[in-house]
Protein backbone atom coordinates (compact mmCIF):
# COMPACT_ATOMS: atom_id res chain seq x y z
CA UNK A 1 0.00 0.00 0.00
CA UNK A 2 3.06 2.15 0.93
CA UNK A 3 4.30 1.40 -2.41
CA UNK A 4 1.51 2.41 -4.37
CA UNK A 5 0.82 5.71 -2.71
CA UNK A 6 4.70 6.28 -3.54
CA UNK A 7 4.18 5.48 -7.31
CA UNK A 8 0.64 7.66 -7.16
CA UNK A 9 2.75 10.69 -5.79
CA UNK A 10 5.31 10.17 -8.12
CA UNK A 11 3.18 10.22 -11.18
CA UNK A 12 1.52 13.34 -9.92
CA UNK A 13 4.82 14.86 -9.60
CA UNK A 14 5.98 13.91 -13.06
CA UNK A 15 2.70 14.89 -14.48
CA UNK A 16 2.76 18.62 -12.66
CA UNK A 17 6.65 19.00 -14.13
CA UNK A 18 5.62 17.98 -17.62
CA UNK A 19 3.25 20.60 -17.65
CA UNK A 20 4.94 23.16 -16.08
CA UNK A 21 7.89 22.46 -18.51
CA UNK A 22 5.07 22.78 -21.98
CA UNK A 23 3.64 26.20 -20.19
CA UNK A 24 7.17 27.24 -19.97
CA UNK A 25 7.43 26.46 -23.64
CA UNK A 26 4.96 27.81 -24.54
CA UNK A 27 5.31 31.08 -22.81
CA UNK A 28 8.77 31.37 -24.38
CA UNK A 29 7.35 30.82 -27.61
CA UNK A 30 4.44 33.39 -27.37
CA UNK A 31 7.47 35.95 -25.97
CA UNK A 32 9.31 34.93 -29.51
CA UNK A 33 6.73 36.02 -31.22
CA UNK A 34 6.19 39.46 -30.07
CA UNK A 35 7.53 42.92 -30.61
CA UNK A 36 10.24 43.21 -27.70
CA UNK A 37 8.11 45.12 -24.84
CA UNK A 38 5.32 46.48 -27.07
CA UNK A 39 3.25 46.20 -23.82
CA UNK A 40 5.35 47.19 -21.52
CA UNK A 41 5.03 50.58 -20.12
CA UNK A 42 9.38 49.73 -18.62
CA UNK A 43 12.00 52.82 -19.47
CA UNK A 44 13.98 52.03 -22.02
CA UNK A 45 16.54 53.20 -24.48
CA UNK A 46 17.40 53.73 -28.42
CA UNK A 47 20.07 54.94 -30.11
CA UNK A 48 19.61 57.54 -33.20
CA UNK A 49 22.03 58.14 -36.38
CA UNK A 50 22.83 59.63 -39.17
CA UNK A 51 24.37 61.57 -41.85
CA UNK A 52 28.03 59.65 -42.51
CA UNK A 53 30.31 58.02 -44.67
CA UNK A 54 30.78 61.36 -46.42
CA UNK A 55 34.32 60.37 -47.26
CA UNK A 56 37.15 57.88 -46.95
CA UNK A 57 37.55 59.05 -43.27
CA UNK A 58 34.14 59.24 -42.52
CA UNK A 59 33.09 55.66 -43.93
CA UNK A 60 36.41 54.58 -41.56
CA UNK A 61 34.78 56.24 -38.56
CA UNK A 62 30.96 54.16 -39.15
CA UNK A 63 32.68 50.80 -37.71
CA UNK A 64 33.33 52.34 -34.18
CA UNK A 65 29.83 54.32 -34.32
CA UNK A 66 28.21 50.66 -34.93
CA UNK A 67 30.79 49.44 -31.90
CA UNK A 68 29.71 51.72 -29.29
CA UNK A 69 26.35 51.46 -30.25
CA UNK A 70 26.12 47.21 -30.00
CA UNK A 71 27.79 47.61 -26.74
CA UNK A 72 24.71 49.91 -25.50
CA UNK A 73 21.75 48.55 -24.46
CA UNK A 74 18.99 48.99 -26.53
CA UNK A 75 16.12 48.40 -28.05
CA UNK A 76 16.37 49.75 -31.15
CA UNK A 77 18.52 52.24 -33.27
CA UNK A 78 17.29 54.63 -36.19
CA UNK A 79 19.31 56.01 -38.60
CA UNK A 80 17.50 58.82 -40.05
CA UNK A 81 19.31 58.87 -43.57
CA UNK A 82 22.41 60.09 -45.83
CA UNK A 83 24.56 57.37 -46.06
CA UNK A 84 26.95 59.11 -48.03
CA UNK A 85 27.72 61.93 -49.87
CA UNK A 86 26.91 61.98 -54.24
CA UNK A 87 30.79 62.53 -55.29
CA UNK A 88 32.04 60.39 -53.24
CA UNK A 89 29.61 57.42 -53.28
CA UNK A 90 25.96 57.43 -52.48
CA UNK A 91 24.42 56.93 -55.47
CA UNK A 92 25.90 53.24 -56.14
CA UNK A 93 23.97 49.97 -56.15
CA UNK A 94 27.22 48.75 -54.40
CA UNK A 95 27.05 51.13 -51.52
CA UNK A 96 23.46 50.39 -50.85
CA UNK A 97 24.16 46.69 -50.43
CA UNK A 98 26.94 47.17 -48.33
CA UNK A 99 25.00 49.97 -46.37
CA UNK A 100 22.49 47.18 -45.85
CA UNK A 101 25.09 44.53 -44.89
CA UNK A 102 26.57 47.14 -42.16
CA UNK A 103 22.72 47.75 -41.01
CA UNK A 104 21.75 43.86 -40.86
CA UNK A 105 25.76 43.77 -39.12
CA UNK A 106 23.33 45.33 -36.04
CA UNK A 107 23.06 43.40 -32.53
CA UNK A 108 19.73 45.69 -32.47
CA UNK A 109 16.85 46.28 -34.99
CA UNK A 110 17.78 48.97 -36.84
CA UNK A 111 15.28 50.81 -38.72
CA UNK A 112 16.51 53.25 -41.85
CA UNK A 113 14.55 55.90 -43.41
CA UNK A 114 15.81 57.39 -46.57
CA UNK A 115 18.36 61.19 -47.02
CA UNK A 116 18.34 63.32 -50.05
CA UNK A 117 22.18 61.45 -50.74
CA UNK A 118 21.09 58.52 -51.42
CA UNK A 119 18.60 59.71 -54.27
CA UNK A 120 17.68 63.46 -54.64
CA UNK A 121 21.56 64.71 -55.19
CA UNK A 122 22.45 62.17 -56.78
CA UNK A 123 22.62 64.93 -60.16
CA UNK A 124 25.54 65.98 -58.42
CA UNK A 125 27.56 63.01 -58.62
CA UNK A 126 26.33 62.61 -62.33
CA UNK A 127 23.36 60.28 -61.75
CA UNK A 128 20.88 62.45 -63.38
CA UNK A 129 17.70 59.93 -63.19
CA UNK A 130 16.95 60.65 -59.41
CA UNK A 131 13.60 58.72 -59.47
CA UNK A 132 15.01 55.42 -60.82
CA UNK A 133 17.81 55.92 -57.64
CA UNK A 134 14.94 56.20 -55.50
CA UNK A 135 13.19 53.10 -56.58
CA UNK A 136 16.59 51.41 -55.85
CA UNK A 137 16.61 52.86 -52.73
CA UNK A 138 13.10 51.00 -51.63
CA UNK A 139 14.24 47.67 -53.61
CA UNK A 140 17.01 47.10 -51.74
CA UNK A 141 16.49 48.61 -48.50
CA UNK A 142 12.24 47.69 -47.64
CA UNK A 143 12.04 44.42 -48.51
CA UNK A 144 9.82 42.87 -45.92
CA UNK A 145 7.70 43.62 -42.78
CA UNK A 146 10.58 43.76 -40.34
CA UNK A 147 13.71 45.99 -39.35
CA UNK A 148 17.08 45.38 -40.43
CA UNK A 149 19.64 44.32 -37.56
CA UNK A 150 20.15 40.93 -36.56
CA UNK A 151 17.60 41.09 -34.03
CA UNK A 152 14.24 42.05 -36.49
CA UNK A 153 10.89 43.72 -34.76
CA UNK A 154 7.65 44.24 -36.67
CA UNK A 155 7.21 47.18 -38.55
CA UNK A 156 3.80 48.43 -40.20
CA UNK A 157 4.26 50.03 -43.80
CA UNK A 158 2.31 52.60 -45.04
CA UNK A 159 2.62 50.53 -48.28
CA UNK A 160 0.10 48.10 -46.45
CA UNK A 161 -2.31 50.97 -48.26
CA UNK A 162 -2.37 49.78 -52.06
CA UNK A 163 -3.45 53.23 -52.42
CA UNK A 164 0.70 53.91 -51.78
CA UNK A 165 2.33 50.80 -52.61
CA UNK A 166 5.28 52.29 -53.62
CA UNK A 167 5.86 54.46 -50.47
CA UNK A 168 6.99 51.23 -47.92
CA UNK A 169 9.91 53.61 -46.79
CA UNK A 170 7.60 55.12 -44.26
CA UNK A 171 6.81 52.83 -41.25
CA UNK A 172 5.28 53.12 -37.81
CA UNK A 173 5.55 50.64 -34.55
CA UNK A 174 4.96 50.47 -31.06
CA UNK A 175 7.64 49.79 -27.94
CA UNK A 176 6.63 50.43 -24.44
CA UNK A 177 3.49 52.54 -25.29
CA UNK A 178 4.89 55.17 -27.36
CA UNK A 179 4.54 55.51 -30.81
CA UNK A 180 7.61 55.59 -33.17
CA UNK A 181 7.02 56.90 -37.21
CA UNK A 182 9.49 57.53 -39.76
CA UNK A 183 8.27 59.74 -42.67
CA UNK A 184 10.36 60.11 -45.75
CA UNK A 185 11.00 64.02 -45.70
CA UNK A 186 14.44 64.87 -47.33
CA UNK A 187 16.95 67.82 -47.62
CA UNK A 188 17.35 69.80 -50.88
CA UNK A 189 14.26 71.51 -50.54
CA UNK A 190 12.58 68.20 -50.34
CA UNK A 191 13.30 67.59 -53.84
CA UNK A 192 10.92 70.76 -54.88
CA UNK A 193 11.96 73.42 -57.65
CA UNK A 194 14.79 71.22 -59.10
CA UNK A 195 12.92 69.84 -62.25
CA UNK A 196 8.96 70.10 -63.47
CA UNK A 197 9.92 66.19 -63.10
CA UNK A 198 11.23 66.76 -59.42
CA UNK A 199 8.03 69.02 -58.51
CA UNK A 200 5.42 66.36 -59.36
CA UNK A 201 7.25 63.89 -57.47
CA UNK A 202 7.66 66.34 -54.64
CA UNK A 203 4.12 67.04 -54.16
CA UNK A 204 2.86 63.31 -54.42
CA UNK A 205 5.06 62.38 -51.64
CA UNK A 206 4.35 65.34 -49.48
CA UNK A 207 0.35 64.53 -49.89
CA UNK A 208 1.27 61.24 -48.76
CA UNK A 209 3.85 61.74 -45.96
CA UNK A 210 0.74 64.25 -44.95
CA UNK A 211 -1.85 61.30 -44.51
CA UNK A 212 0.66 58.69 -42.55
CA UNK A 213 1.63 61.59 -40.37
CA UNK A 214 -2.42 62.37 -39.46
CA UNK A 215 -2.88 58.56 -39.37
CA UNK A 216 0.11 58.05 -36.84
CA UNK A 217 -1.43 60.85 -34.51
CA UNK A 218 -4.77 59.55 -34.76
CA UNK A 219 -3.41 55.92 -33.74
CA UNK A 220 -2.12 57.25 -31.06
CA UNK A 221 -5.16 58.84 -29.56
CA UNK A 222 -6.89 56.05 -30.09
CA UNK A 223 -4.62 53.56 -28.90
CA UNK A 224 -3.62 55.52 -25.61
CA UNK A 225 -0.17 56.45 -26.68
CA UNK A 226 2.35 57.89 -24.06
CA UNK A 227 3.88 59.72 -26.67
CA UNK A 228 5.14 60.45 -29.96
CA UNK A 229 8.15 60.33 -31.94
CA UNK A 230 8.74 61.22 -35.44
CA UNK A 231 12.22 60.76 -37.05
CA UNK A 232 12.96 62.01 -40.57
CA UNK A 233 15.92 63.07 -42.19
CA UNK A 234 15.98 66.57 -43.50
CA UNK A 235 15.77 69.87 -41.20
CA UNK A 236 12.31 71.66 -41.87
CA UNK A 237 13.68 75.12 -40.95
CA UNK A 238 11.20 75.58 -38.25
CA UNK A 239 12.35 79.11 -37.84
CA UNK A 240 10.77 80.11 -41.34
CA UNK A 241 7.52 79.71 -39.63
CA UNK A 242 8.08 81.95 -37.23
CA UNK A 243 6.35 85.59 -36.29
CA UNK A 244 8.63 88.30 -37.82
CA UNK A 245 9.46 89.49 -34.50
CA UNK A 246 10.62 86.38 -32.95
CA UNK A 247 12.92 86.10 -36.50
CA UNK A 248 14.13 90.07 -36.29
CA UNK A 249 15.44 89.67 -32.77
CA UNK A 250 17.76 86.64 -33.72
CA UNK A 251 18.55 87.72 -36.70
CA UNK A 252 17.04 85.26 -38.89
CA UNK A 253 16.49 85.99 -42.45
CA UNK A 254 12.82 85.57 -43.53
CA UNK A 255 11.99 83.10 -45.74
CA UNK A 256 12.57 83.04 -49.45
CA UNK A 257 10.06 84.04 -51.35
CA UNK A 258 11.48 83.75 -54.69
CA UNK A 259 11.92 79.71 -54.17
CA UNK A 260 8.87 77.65 -52.86
CA UNK A 261 9.47 75.61 -49.34
CA UNK A 262 9.89 72.02 -49.67
CA UNK A 263 8.45 72.00 -45.78
CA UNK A 264 6.20 74.51 -45.39
CA UNK A 265 2.96 72.70 -45.73
CA UNK A 266 4.13 69.84 -43.57
CA UNK A 267 5.38 72.18 -40.74
CA UNK A 268 2.30 73.03 -40.99
CA UNK A 269 0.06 70.22 -41.26
CA UNK A 270 2.40 69.42 -38.01
CA UNK A 271 1.64 71.98 -35.84
CA UNK A 272 -1.63 71.38 -36.43
CA UNK A 273 -1.73 67.78 -34.85
CA UNK A 274 0.80 68.62 -32.03
CA UNK A 275 -1.82 71.62 -31.19
CA UNK A 276 -4.40 68.37 -31.24
CA UNK A 277 -2.40 66.22 -28.83
CA UNK A 278 -1.58 66.67 -25.24
CA UNK A 279 1.37 64.64 -24.86
CA UNK A 280 4.90 64.62 -25.77
CA UNK A 281 5.85 64.52 -29.62
CA UNK A 282 9.64 64.12 -30.19
CA UNK A 283 10.51 65.52 -33.92
CA UNK A 284 14.20 63.92 -34.93
CA UNK A 285 16.17 64.10 -37.95
CA UNK A 286 19.50 65.17 -39.80
CA UNK A 287 20.38 67.03 -42.48
CA UNK A 288 22.39 70.23 -41.01
CA UNK A 289 24.82 68.23 -39.10
CA UNK A 290 24.41 70.30 -36.00
CA UNK A 291 23.85 68.48 -32.83
CA UNK A 292 21.21 70.47 -30.62
CA UNK A 293 17.83 69.63 -28.45
CA UNK A 294 14.94 72.86 -29.02
CA UNK A 295 11.25 73.16 -29.02
CA UNK A 296 11.12 75.46 -32.24
CA UNK A 297 7.78 74.86 -33.10
CA UNK A 298 6.26 78.25 -32.59
CA UNK A 299 2.45 79.22 -33.27
CA UNK A 300 1.34 82.75 -33.44
CA UNK A 301 -1.49 83.59 -31.56
CA UNK A 302 -2.90 85.79 -29.65
CA UNK A 303 -1.44 85.02 -25.96
CA UNK A 304 2.03 85.29 -27.48
CA UNK A 305 1.97 88.55 -28.98
CA UNK A 306 4.04 89.24 -32.16
CA UNK A 307 6.29 86.55 -30.75
CA UNK A 308 3.79 83.47 -30.69
CA UNK A 309 4.16 81.19 -28.24
CA UNK A 310 6.18 77.58 -28.00
CA UNK A 311 4.63 74.70 -28.06
CA UNK A 312 6.05 73.11 -24.86
CA UNK A 313 5.18 69.11 -25.71
CA UNK A 314 7.34 69.48 -28.37
CA UNK A 315 11.30 68.85 -28.63
CA UNK A 316 13.49 68.45 -31.95
CA UNK A 317 16.52 66.80 -31.69
CA UNK A 318 19.50 67.70 -34.43
CA UNK A 319 21.63 64.30 -34.57
CA UNK A 320 25.41 64.55 -34.80
CA UNK A 321 26.38 64.60 -38.90
CA UNK A 322 30.18 64.35 -40.55
CA UNK A 323 32.40 65.56 -40.15
CA UNK A 324 31.48 64.24 -36.26
CA UNK A 325 30.78 60.36 -36.01
CA UNK A 326 29.12 60.15 -32.90
CA UNK A 327 25.54 58.98 -31.74
CA UNK A 328 22.40 60.45 -29.56
CA UNK A 329 20.77 58.07 -26.78
CA UNK A 330 17.24 58.56 -26.16
CA UNK A 331 15.73 57.69 -22.90
CA UNK A 332 12.45 56.77 -22.93
CA UNK A 333 10.20 56.27 -19.75
CA UNK A 334 6.22 55.88 -20.36
CA UNK A 335 5.96 56.94 -16.50
CA UNK A 336 7.08 60.06 -17.04
CA UNK A 337 5.43 63.49 -18.02
CA UNK A 338 8.22 64.34 -20.65
CA UNK A 339 8.82 60.83 -21.89
CA UNK A 340 11.93 61.55 -23.66
CA UNK A 341 14.95 62.90 -22.96
CA UNK A 342 18.31 62.74 -24.37
CA UNK A 343 21.47 62.45 -24.07
CA UNK A 344 25.14 62.96 -26.97
CA UNK A 345 27.32 60.28 -27.36
CA UNK A 346 30.78 60.82 -27.93
CA UNK A 347 32.40 57.93 -29.78
CA UNK A 348 35.97 58.19 -28.11
CA UNK A 349 37.72 56.90 -31.15
CA UNK A 350 36.04 59.05 -33.57
CA UNK A 351 37.34 62.42 -31.44
CA UNK A 352 38.82 65.26 -33.97
CA UNK A 353 42.29 65.86 -33.61
CA UNK A 354 41.70 69.77 -33.51
CA UNK A 355 44.81 70.53 -35.90
CA UNK A 356 46.97 68.25 -33.23
CA UNK A 357 49.60 66.32 -34.99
Amino acid sequence: MYQDRRHSFAARVSTALVAALLFGMVTILAGCASTPGAGSSAKFEIGLIGDQHYDAESEARFPNIMAALNRAELSFVVHVGDIGSPPYNSCKNETYDKRREEFNASRHPLIYTPGDNEWTDCHQGGVPDSLERLAKVREVFFQDEQSLGKRKIALIRQSNDARHAEYRENVRWTQGGVLFVTVHNVGSNNNLARTAEMDVEYAKRNAVNIEWLRQAFQHARQSGSKGIMILTQANPYFEAGWPARRRGSLGIAPPNAKRPSGHVEFVNALAREVLAYDKPVAYVHGDTHYFRVDKPLIVDNKKGGNRGTVLEHFTRVELFGYPEAHWVRATVDPDSAHVFSFTPEMVRENYNDHGKK
